[in-house]
């Protein structure tokens, strides 16, 4: 099946891809994702840590502070989960807890000076692999992929990247 354009509700082009189309879509994005997670899981091995680790940090020094709900909330992962992915972050040093000052049961989260330069590690690898892919593509590449990432979010996970960019 060829592709076909048509036009939606308010006059733009769409695109109907084949199931073909799609499926080398799904496996580019896969290998893409071995190839993003590559270098920082080589540096996150040497300490034994995993990706939920990567994520956690790179969300508290995104957010520097930020609650153990509110990171619940962005990572999707159990409390069980996260409390174990902490507590090993904590215990090798590169997360500190502090109490929050107005409500006592309230946990912020920041990152120690190791941790943070384990973080710039790890996003730094990242940072550049993206960085040569868009080189590569052109900025009309960049733009359509961020749309698709975008697009592809459910609701709830929009909502928080929102945020995020927004500064919240």
């Amino acid at each position: 099946m060829a592709d076909r354009t048509a036009q939606g509700p308010r006059g733009e082009n769409l695109l109907f891809l084949t199931d073909d189309q799609l499926r080398k879509a799904i496996e580019a994005m896969f290998f893409a994702y071995q190839g993003f997670t590559a270098d920082p899981d080589r540096i996150l091995s040497e300490k034994g840590f995993g990706r939920a680790h990567h994520r956690a940090l790179h969300f508290i020094n995104r957010s520097p502070g930020t609650t153990v709900n509110n990171l619940l909330g962005i990572l999707g992962v159990t409390k069980q989960s996260l409390n174990r992915v902490l507590r090993s972050l904590i215990a090798a040093g590169f997360v500190e807890v502090r109490v929050g000052d107005k409500d006592k049961r309230e946990r912020h989260l920041f990152l120690t000076e190791d941790g943070a330069g384990l973080e710039k590690m790890l996003s730094e690898a990242q940072r550049a692999r993206m960085r040569a892919a868009f080189r590569e593509a052109g900025p009309e590449a960049v733009t359509g992929f961020r749309t698709v990432l975008e697009q592809m979010m459910d609701e709830e996970s929009r909502r928080m990247f929102q945020r995020l960019k927004d500064g919240a």
